[in-house]
């Protein structure tokens, strides 16, 4: 692994070139199985993202959210913490790290299409739900760290926002109270260019969001985002840390969201061309492809291969989801309350015509 790097860094921590070579005195932590596992987790998040956007344009799914750009910073991230002890706090571009830990694509369809029970994680699972509220996620994560901490645990949270999330008022509370609580946890905060149509320019006018965190009093490190490695590697420090208790890490994955930011935008009304095209020579994906090609692990036919069975997955999760019958309207007063209160009997009563 590499060396800790200052906050205030002016350059990202970059391992794998754009043209997918390891940078000179580098070692891949990363063997070969678990590379190849982070491979497919990023061809898996490409199907989703076809596959998933399709079936909103049908009106099948509500708004979705793509991650094409981000799968290395998801999936770095994600590949250096251990689902069995510790924790995955998403905003909504997370699908790879959700699924690492225990979630299932069905049940994310059937989030998309409005049904509660796709929040619904099973014993065992150490994820919270998507959280469409920008930030309201992070002092959930900086509390969840904490609790664990006092129970015992040397588990971690890895909580996830965007640059855009980062200038509310939830981000900063939570991050300075996890500074001074020493919480546990790896604040991922993937800067992808833009807030919806909102450039980075206008959230901040530091350096880096990075540099913010000597304020907040933890390390923070600025990281090439398409870069699996380089994620990896940091976010593994950032775990070994938090899990001697030696609190919280701020990194900042510096990438670029090659598409919509959700499926109700129009990213060409904003967003420059030859920016895009320049930007997407820069695709994590095609970077890692270079690297495990120059390596013998894949080649064109491997991938087609592989890409065809994730089709075929995804396309399983979608007949499965789509099998169960539609919520009805008590659906939004279950697992509201352990024991409902009378007004919510009331409600639900008068919604579904229960009891009348």
């Amino acid at each position: 692994m590499s060396a800790v790097r200052a906050t205030g860094s002016a350059e990202p921590l970059r391992l794998l070139a754009p043209d997918g070579t390891v940078a000179a005195g580098q070692a891949t932590a990363l063997d070969d199985a678990q590379l190849l596992d982070a491979w497919r987790a990023m061809l898996q998040s490409r199907a989703v993202d076809e596959r998933f956007f399709s079936l909103q344009r049908q009106g099948r799914l509500g708004t979705f959210s793509p991650v094409a750009g981000e799968e290395a910073a998801v999936v770095g991230s994600a590949w250096a913490l251990d689902p069995a002890r510790d924790w995955v706090v998403p905003q909504y571009r997370e699908l790879p790290a959700m699924l690492r830990q225990g979630y299932t694509l069905a049940r994310a369809v059937r989030y998309f299409r409005g049904d509660p029970a796709g929040n619904l994680m099973e014993p065992g699972v150490n994820l919270l739900p998507y959280q469409i509220s920008l930030a309201a996620q992070i002092p959930h994560a900086v509390g969840l760290a904490w609790g664990l901490r006092h129970q015992g645990s040397d588990g971690v949270v890895c909580v996830y926002f965007g640059d855009g999330a980062s200038s509310e008022g939830d981000a900063h509370e939570a991050l300075n109270l996890a500074g001074v609580r020493r919480a546990p946890v790896v604040f991922v905060l993937k800067n992808n260019g833009w807030a919806i149509s909102t450039p980075v320019r206008r959230q901040t006018a530091a350096a880096s969001f990075a540099a913010r965190a000597e304020g907040y009093g933890m390390p923070g490190e600025l990281v090439d985002g398409n870069d699996l490695l380089a994620m990896h590697d940091a976010c593994t420090r950032a775990v070994a840390r938090a899990r001697a208790g030696d609190g919280p890490t701020l990194i900042e994955a510096r990438t670029y969201r090659m598409g919509p930011h959700n499926t109700s935008d129009d990213p060409t009304r904003y967003v420059d061309a030859a920016e895009l095209e320049e930007r997407r020579a820069a695709d994590p994906v095609l970077r890692l492809r270079r690297h495990l090609t120059a390596r013998g692990l894949v080649d064109a036919a491997s991938e087609a291969e592989l890409t065809a069975r994730l089709k075929a997955e995804v396309d399983a999760a979608v007949a499965e989801a789509e099998a169960v019958p539609p919520p009805g309207p008590e659906a939004m007063f279950d697992h509201v309350y352990a024991d409902a209160p009378g007004r919510m009997l009331g409600q639900r009563a008068a919604a579904t015509g229960e009891g009348g």
